[in-house]
């Protein structure tokens, strides 16, 4: 998958899976979703789970900082690339974006906002990585979405601490391309072509 079919894909289902147990693999899989971001597993079982949604058709990304016994250098990220084959990779860590992009991996990077500081900082090192898209936590604080949304030109993801619907519907109409969430209960919403979701 390139970048120009990740952004479209984003663009059409709203919503990525972030499958934090492994009991949960198959739901995320009967999901409509843009992907699964996979924070669970190890270097052992890593690539069955990405195999799993990829025989889906289903975008897979993996939180790197997840991961066990993955090293987060040149060869641990060429390993990943190579033989895990993930789509691309979730990380807070600049120089995992790096590296991932060498590799050819579509790359998310996730930025906290905590204060007026890490508002900047993330700003900063979005212009320095260049990702495919970037994942600001946590999803409640619509308004900084929108902040984003006037600097930077590429999809904009919101996650964590989402519980409703509702709140995905006001993260979108601030302009956040995509929501992740971790409840398998919000997987089974369906926003595909909905008209009624303003983004």
């Amino acid at each position: 998958m390139n970048q120009e079919q990740f952004h479209a894909r984003l663009a059409a289902y709203k919503l990525i899976a972030s499958v934090k147990e492994a009991k949960y693999l198959e739901k995320a899989a009967e999901a409509q979703v843009s992907a699964a971001v996979l924070s669970i597993g190890n270097i052992g079982v890593i690539k069955g789970y990405v195999d799993f949604f990829k025989s889906r058709n289903i975008p897979v990304f993996l939180h790197l900082e997840r991961i066990g016994g993955i090293s987060y250098d040149r060869e641990g990220i060429a390993f990943l690339a190579h033989y895990v084959k993930p789509d691309g990779i979730v990380t807070t860590r600049n120089t995992l974006v790096k590296l991932a992009k060498k590799q050819g991996l579509l790359t998310i990077q996730r930025l906290f906002l905590v204060d007026s500081d890490s508002l900047k900082s993330g700003l900063s090192s979005l212009q320095e990585t260049q990702p495919d898209a970037v994942e600001l936590m946590p999803a409640l604080l619509p308004e900084y979405i929108a902040e984003y949304k006037r600097v930077i030109d590429i999809p904009i993801i919101a996650g964590g601490l989402i519980r409703k619907r509702e709140q995905m519907e006001e993260v979108w109409q601030h302009g956040a391309t995509a929501v992740s969430v971790g409840s398998p209960l919000l997987w089974k919403e369906s926003f595909l072509h909905d008209s009624s979701v303003a983004v």
